[in-house]
């Protein structure tokens, strides 16, 4: 019978015992007992009932604090051993030239030009042949990734062989970055990743001719180009993750090739020559030579015709020591301005564009950095241009949900964020805007020119 029927019954029973009847304040008593009594013996029957509990695993591990050296010793070996074991269950050089070889022996006529291909039934057995490392690479799912439009079922050889080499330079690269992860929380620190760049240099054969004194300027100029991009939040950290899962690292590794041609040496932002460029226009801009830049030396940037209003705005919302700007800071400043189609250099931007900090550009702040463009255009015998018409066309090329205001994401989904904020920041970006038709057919008249010779 349940308990708290029992406990009703007994309650409700007169008291027909010799004794006279019980007080009010005696039956209060016992029926406290009483439920006391079966709550406790219910109570107790839930927890032998749900031993269970006991059994779940502990989840949560708290990190060793500074002072708890031997800690933080043991937690470095045993991620050092982990990282060690996983290292070891990776593919080497033979294990990969033996798979070559099996793929190639067990292809599947007939070929695509000179693509050998291979069908389900002899990936499976190349599967059983290439040894436990590769098992994961030959499942169903890998296979129907990489079948395309063949009309035997196949999938190239070398597209398989490629994913392969693929996934087996992540998973080592990610274990060589998680050697720098100091703190084991699957993300590196400025710091770290300085430490990792550093150590990479001398396997680059494309930075050979590098002075050793230009190291740490070089190691400043690859790193900020990873926190500008992937730290938005300036946290001062970045997912190893999300190192991996863009481009960058490919860029600094290519320098590995020896023959890599000027013009990709030209476009890596990694490679000596880029390197050299930037530092190179930094200490042009440097004047009086003290290692920063003013106000005044900034404005001599690229085509010396940006707004003082604008460079009023990276003066008031970037990093500056006494007023003038290191070279860390430059580089953010370079990379913004070079990089205008990207959602990073347009969040930069945007921030210095927003002077009321509102979250959104409105009439009021578009003609106050338009203004200094016509204050310019008059210095150098220009018509100045009707607001108006520039404020009309910038809302219709961005076509914002508010057709009053225009907000970061309006600007990144328009895809016209470069154009407009070249238009507002600088004079001759805003004149070859301007004359982008007739700037179009001078180059069509010198194309056709050049046919004809």
């Amino acid at each position: 019978m349940d308990w708290k029927e029992i406990l009703r019954r007994r309650i409700a029973t007169p008291n027909t015992g010799p004794n006279k009847k019980k007080s009010e304040q005696e039956l209060k008593d016992e029926e406290m007992d009483l439920f006391t009594k079966y709550y406790s013996e219910w109570k107790g029957g839930r927890k032998n009932t749900n031993e269970f509990y006991k059994t779940i695993p502990r989840f949560y591990y708290r990190l060793p604090a500074e002072d708890e050296v031997l800690l933080q010793k043991l937690r470095e070996e045993s991620r050092a051993v982990f990282l060690q074991r996983k290292s070891r269950e990776l593919l080497d050089n033979e294990e990969l030239q033996n798979l070559w070889f099996l793929l190639d022996k067990h292809q599947t006529p007939p070929m695509i030009g000179e693509e050998a291909m291979i069908n389900y039934e002899n990936f499976l057995k190349v599967g059983e042949k290439a040894g436990p490392k590769c098992k994961q690479f030959f499942t169903a799912k890998v296979f129907a990734k990489l079948l395309h439009t063949d009309s035997y079922g196949r999938i190239s050889i070398m597209q398989f062989f490629n994913y392969v080499m693929r996934k087996v330079w992540l998973h080592q690269t990610r274990i060589g970055l998680s050697l720098y992860d100091v703190a084991g929380q699957g993300y590196l620190r400025e710091s770290d990743l300085e430490n990792y760049i550093l150590e990479l240099i001398p396997t680059l054969p494309q930075l050979d001719g590098l002075e050793k004194s230009f190291y740490s300027f070089y190691v400043c100029t690859a790193v900020r180009k990873f926190f500008f991009f992937l730290d938005p939040l300036r946290t001062g950290k970045i997912k190893i993750q999300d190192i991996l899962a863009c481009s960058f690292l490919d860029d600094l590794l290519e320098l590995r090739d020896e023959e890599l041609s000027k013009e990709s040496q030209e476009t890596n932002w990694f490679s000596a020559p880029s390197a050299l460029r930037v530092y190179g226009q930094y200490l042009n801009l440097d004047k009086d030579h003290n290692g920063m830049l003013s106000k005044e030396e900034l404005s001599r940037y690229g085509t010396a015709t940006m707004t003082n209003v604008f460079l009023d705005r990276v003066f008031q919302e970037c990093l500056t020591y006494d007023g003038e700007m290191d070279y860390k800071t430059y580089l953010d400043f370079v990379l913004a301005l070079e990089n205008r189609k990207e959602p990073a250099a347009l969040q930069y931007i945007f921030k210095l564009l927003d002077i009321e900090n509102k979250g959104y550009l409105n009439v009021f702040s578009l003609n106050y950095f338009f203004r200094a463009i016509q204050e310019l255009m008059k210095i150098h015998g220009q018509d100045p241009v009707s607001f108006q018409d520039v404020k009309d066309e910038i809302f219709d090329m961005v076509k914002p949900k508010d057709p009053l205001k225009i907000s970061l994401q309006d600007l990144i989904n328009s895809n016209q964020g470069d154009t407009v904020t070249t238009i507002l920041i600088d004079l001759n970006g805003f004149w070859t805007y301007e004359n982008r038709e007739a700037l179009v057919a001078n180059d069509n008249e010198n194309s056709a020119d050049l046919d004809d010779t």
